[in-house]
């Protein structure tokens, strides 16, 4: 689990500090202050860091080899500013004997914390020094693994509420159930929207789409082998730019709004999730099908182009729309309630036929 740390500036006016202690208290998992306002963070009961002797974390300024202790410390951690290659070094031995390495990288960010990922993976705790919500992301998934934590010095109430966020996000699985095909219908030409992703998608991964908002098919990614045409494992072919797409547990889009640089959620088999960004949106006019299943005694419908690549997940593997036909059992998810721009509204009624 990757860890919060909030940074108390010492500048700030005296109610505001009081302030961003107690929203820190409810999202950090360590309050990094100065010695001065040690007594004020005790009553909150979250461990301190700081550069005092009775911090539960202390923190050591880590300026040459000699700063670091002989014996292993487990409630030590070594900050470090990074702005060359000794730098890293300096870290990577100082980590055989303490807890943590916080990170402050001047010049170069990625490269600086890449390095040390691989380096002191296992052996110490790589806590970066951040400076906005962006930079908390970038060090969070740097190297697939990213640091174990970040460290930011918020001004206001909200910016922590923000970082949490960041800093708390784990997959979501999502309900899936099995809908059972009632019905094909061969549709005319229609603009139809594949969705080019910046990452590889695994089999039986896709996007939640459908005509209604509260009943979404899982179409597969292109990852099917077939003896025509490449796979192409970053593409979904999701249907009538008309259909809604899930693109966060909370939200729905329509495939006409998405654009290169959004977020949406790939979901796979068994519900898990995973957030990836466009590459691009191609929309192109071709013969489309429309496919109605039934879940939980409603009917619900998706429109995708009318060809073999086009495959929708089910509990044992995945169908071609070419091969679908009544009796079929697909993956989908059903909910209850409407939604009022992309938004859940549970107690809304809306028909969508």
């Amino acid at each position: 689990m990757k860890e919060l740390w909030i940074e108390i500036t010492e500048n700030l006016p005296s109610t505001v500090k009081t302030d961003l202690i107690r929203a820190a208290s409810e999202s950090a998992d360590v309050i990094l202050i100065s010695d001065s306002e040690s007594q004020t963070t005790k009553i909150h009961g979250k461990p301190i860091a700081g550069p005092f002797e009775n911090a539960d974390i202390r923190i050591i300024n880590l300026q040459k080899v000699e700063d670091i202790p002989t014996t292993k410390r487990d409630n030590i951690a070594a900050r470090v500013i990074v702005t060359r290659g000794e730098d890293e070094a300096k870290a990577e031995y100082a980590a055989r004997l303490v807890r943590y390495i916080i990170l402050k990288c001047i010049d170069w960010k990625t490269i600086p914390l890449e390095n040390l990922i691989a380096k002191l993976r296992r052996k110490s705790k790589i806590i970066m020094e951040v400076d906005t919500i962006e930079d908390a992301r970038l060090a969070l998934e740097t190297l697939q693994l990213g640091a174990d934590g970040v460290v930011y010095k918020p001004r206001t109430r909200e910016e922590i509420t923000q970082i949490a966020e960041i800093v708390r996000r784990s997959p979501v699985k999502i309900t899936l159930s099995e809908a059972e095909i009632v019905n094909m219908k061969p549709l005319g030409v229609g603009a139809r929207a594949c969705i080019d992703t910046c990452d590889l998608l695994n089999p039986r991964e896709g996007l939640l789409v459908g005509s209604q908002s509260s009943g979404l098919f899982l179409v597969e990614s292109e990852t099917f082998e077939n003896p025509h045409v490449e796979p192409r494992p970053f593409r979904v072919n999701a249907g009538s730019v008309a259909s809604y797409t899930l693109v966060s547990p909370e939200r729905t889009k329509y495939l006409s709004e998405l654009r290169c640089g959004d977020e949406v959620m790939i979901v796979d088999f068994k519900g898990k999730t995973r957030t990836v960004n466009i590459c691009r949106v191609k929309i192109e006019w071709r013969p489309m099908v429309m496919i109605t299943a039934k879940c939980e005694g409603r009917n619900m419908n998706v429109i995708l182009q009318n060809a073999e690549t086009i495959r929708l997940v089910t509990s044992e593997g995945s169908v071609s729309v070419s091969e679908v036909k009544p009796g079929v059992k697909v993956l989908v998810r059903s909910e209850a309630g409407g939604r009022h721009f992309g938004t859940l509204v549970e107690e809304e009624s809306v028909i969508e036929r």
